[in-house]
Protein backbone atom coordinates (compact mmCIF):
# COMPACT_ATOMS: atom_id res chain seq x y z
CA UNK A 1 0.00 0.00 0.00
CA UNK A 2 1.26 3.41 -1.02
CA UNK A 3 0.27 6.64 0.67
CA UNK A 4 -1.34 9.18 -1.69
CA UNK A 5 -1.80 11.75 0.74
CA UNK A 6 0.67 13.71 2.69
CA UNK A 7 -0.64 14.88 6.28
CA UNK A 8 2.59 17.29 7.58
CA UNK A 9 2.15 18.99 10.70
CA UNK A 10 4.95 21.90 12.47
CA UNK A 11 5.25 19.53 15.41
CA UNK A 12 3.73 17.23 17.14
CA UNK A 13 1.78 19.08 19.48
CA UNK A 14 -0.65 19.67 15.94
CA UNK A 15 -1.39 16.12 16.23
CA UNK A 16 -4.52 16.42 18.17
CA UNK A 17 -6.02 18.55 15.42
CA UNK A 18 -4.03 16.64 12.37
CA UNK A 19 -5.57 13.10 13.59
CA UNK A 20 -9.34 14.28 12.79
CA UNK A 21 -7.51 14.23 8.72
CA UNK A 22 -6.07 10.81 9.72
CA UNK A 23 -8.96 9.30 11.06
CA UNK A 24 -10.89 10.36 8.18
CA UNK A 25 -8.60 8.82 5.78
CA UNK A 26 -8.43 5.56 7.65
CA UNK A 27 -12.12 5.26 7.54
CA UNK A 28 -12.22 6.24 4.13
CA UNK A 29 -9.47 3.96 3.20
CA UNK A 30 -7.68 6.02 1.56
CA UNK A 31 -3.79 5.46 2.08
CA UNK A 32 -2.01 8.39 3.90
CA UNK A 33 1.59 9.11 5.53
CA UNK A 34 1.98 11.39 8.49
CA UNK A 35 5.01 13.38 9.12
CA UNK A 36 6.12 16.41 11.34
CA UNK A 37 8.33 18.95 9.88
CA UNK A 38 9.41 22.39 10.37
CA UNK A 39 9.90 25.32 7.83
CA UNK A 40 11.80 26.60 10.28
CA UNK A 41 13.74 23.98 12.10
CA UNK A 42 14.13 21.25 9.88
CA UNK A 43 14.33 23.13 6.35
CA UNK A 44 16.55 20.59 4.13
CA UNK A 45 14.24 17.70 5.46
CA UNK A 46 10.96 20.40 4.21
CA UNK A 47 12.61 20.61 1.11
CA UNK A 48 13.26 17.00 0.71
CA UNK A 49 9.59 16.08 0.63
CA UNK A 50 8.44 18.72 -1.12
CA UNK A 51 10.44 18.00 -4.24
CA UNK A 52 10.37 14.23 -3.38
CA UNK A 53 6.37 13.99 -2.76
CA UNK A 54 5.16 13.55 -6.64
CA UNK A 55 7.96 10.88 -7.03
CA UNK A 56 6.58 8.89 -3.97
CA UNK A 57 2.50 8.82 -5.51
CA UNK A 58 1.47 11.24 -3.44
CA UNK A 59 -1.39 13.54 -4.85
CA UNK A 60 -2.64 15.84 -2.18
CA UNK A 61 -0.44 17.46 0.67
CA UNK A 62 -2.47 18.39 4.00
CA UNK A 63 0.28 21.01 5.81
CA UNK A 64 -1.08 21.87 9.43
CA UNK A 65 1.02 24.90 10.89
CA UNK A 66 0.33 27.57 13.89
CA UNK A 67 1.92 30.96 14.87
CA UNK A 68 3.99 31.73 11.63
CA UNK A 69 2.66 29.19 9.76
CA UNK A 70 5.63 28.80 6.86
CA UNK A 71 5.27 25.04 6.18
CA UNK A 72 1.98 25.08 3.59
CA UNK A 73 3.35 27.89 1.54
CA UNK A 74 6.96 26.56 1.70
CA UNK A 75 5.81 22.97 0.56
CA UNK A 76 3.75 24.89 -2.26
CA UNK A 77 6.44 26.67 -3.39
CA UNK A 78 8.55 23.46 -4.34
CA UNK A 79 5.91 20.81 -5.61
CA UNK A 80 3.82 21.09 -8.41
CA UNK A 81 0.99 18.95 -5.98
CA UNK A 82 -1.57 20.84 -4.30
CA UNK A 83 -1.66 21.81 -0.98
CA UNK A 84 -4.07 22.67 1.53
CA UNK A 85 -2.84 24.58 4.79
CA UNK A 86 -4.91 24.27 8.11
CA UNK A 87 -4.66 27.09 10.34
CA UNK A 88 -3.75 26.06 13.70
CA UNK A 89 -4.64 27.84 16.61
CA UNK A 90 -1.15 28.22 18.71
CA UNK A 91 -1.60 31.71 19.38
CA UNK A 92 -3.96 34.79 18.45
CA UNK A 93 -7.09 32.68 18.22
CA UNK A 94 -5.33 31.22 15.12
CA UNK A 95 -5.45 34.15 13.29
CA UNK A 96 -1.75 34.81 12.44
CA UNK A 97 -2.02 31.41 11.17
CA UNK A 98 -4.95 31.87 8.80
CA UNK A 99 -3.37 34.99 7.71
CA UNK A 100 0.03 33.86 7.46
CA UNK A 101 -1.28 30.50 4.95
CA UNK A 102 -4.21 32.38 3.15
CA UNK A 103 -2.39 35.16 1.71
CA UNK A 104 0.38 33.76 -0.56
CA UNK A 105 1.69 35.52 -3.21
CA UNK A 106 0.85 34.87 -7.38
CA UNK A 107 2.25 31.32 -8.14
CA UNK A 108 2.68 29.70 -5.12
CA UNK A 109 -1.30 28.96 -4.18
CA UNK A 110 -2.41 27.04 -1.00
CA UNK A 111 -5.93 26.13 -0.21
CA UNK A 112 -7.08 27.27 3.41
CA UNK A 113 -9.39 25.77 5.45
CA UNK A 114 -11.07 27.22 8.52
CA UNK A 115 -8.72 27.52 11.56
CA UNK A 116 -8.37 23.47 13.04
CA UNK A 117 -10.29 22.43 10.22
CA UNK A 118 -7.86 19.10 9.57
CA UNK A 119 -11.47 17.28 8.92
CA UNK A 120 -12.25 19.75 6.40
CA UNK A 121 -9.20 19.46 4.54
CA UNK A 122 -9.11 15.94 4.15
CA UNK A 123 -12.73 15.92 2.65
CA UNK A 124 -11.29 18.24 0.37
CA UNK A 125 -8.55 16.35 -0.11
CA UNK A 126 -10.51 13.13 -1.44
CA UNK A 127 -13.29 15.19 -3.54
CA UNK A 128 -9.93 16.83 -5.80
CA UNK A 129 -9.00 13.06 -5.46
CA UNK A 130 -12.04 11.78 -6.67
CA UNK A 131 -12.17 13.76 -9.78
CA UNK A 132 -10.15 10.95 -11.25
CA UNK A 133 -11.76 8.19 -9.29
CA UNK A 134 -14.62 7.14 -9.37
CA UNK A 135 -14.57 4.97 -6.43
CA UNK A 136 -13.46 7.59 -4.56
CA UNK A 137 -16.45 9.78 -5.53
CA UNK A 138 -18.59 6.50 -4.19
CA UNK A 139 -17.17 6.66 -0.91
CA UNK A 140 -17.09 10.76 -0.74
CA UNK A 141 -20.73 10.80 -1.80
CA UNK A 142 -21.25 8.11 0.87
CA UNK A 143 -19.92 10.48 3.31
CA UNK A 144 -21.62 13.47 2.65
CA UNK A 145 -25.34 11.35 2.56
CA UNK A 146 -24.04 10.41 6.37
CA UNK A 147 -24.05 13.92 7.07
CA UNK A 148 -27.24 14.88 5.81
CA UNK A 149 -28.72 11.69 7.64
CA UNK A 150 -26.80 13.05 11.10
CA UNK A 151 -29.04 16.35 10.77
CA UNK A 152 -32.78 14.68 9.34
CA UNK A 153 -32.03 12.43 12.83
CA UNK A 154 -31.64 15.27 14.77
CA UNK A 155 -34.71 17.18 13.48
CA UNK A 156 -36.86 14.09 13.87
CA UNK A 157 -35.64 13.78 17.93
CA UNK A 158 -36.21 18.04 18.22
CA UNK A 159 -39.33 17.29 17.38
CA UNK A 160 -39.88 14.99 20.00
CA UNK A 161 -38.95 17.76 22.33
CA UNK A 162 -42.00 19.80 24.03
CA UNK A 163 -42.28 23.15 25.13
CA UNK A 164 -45.33 24.84 26.20
CA UNK A 165 -45.24 27.49 23.39
CA UNK A 166 -43.38 25.22 20.70
CA UNK A 167 -45.09 25.18 17.22
CA UNK A 168 -43.38 22.43 15.44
Amino acid sequence: MKAVVSIIMGSTSDLKVMEKAAAFFNDMEIPFEINALSAHRTPEEVEKFAKGAEARGIKVIIAGAGMAAHLPGVIAAMTPIPVIGVPINASLDGLDSLLAIVQMPPGIPVATVGINGALNAAILASQMMATGDQEMREKTRNYKETLKQKIVKANEDLSKVSYAFKTN
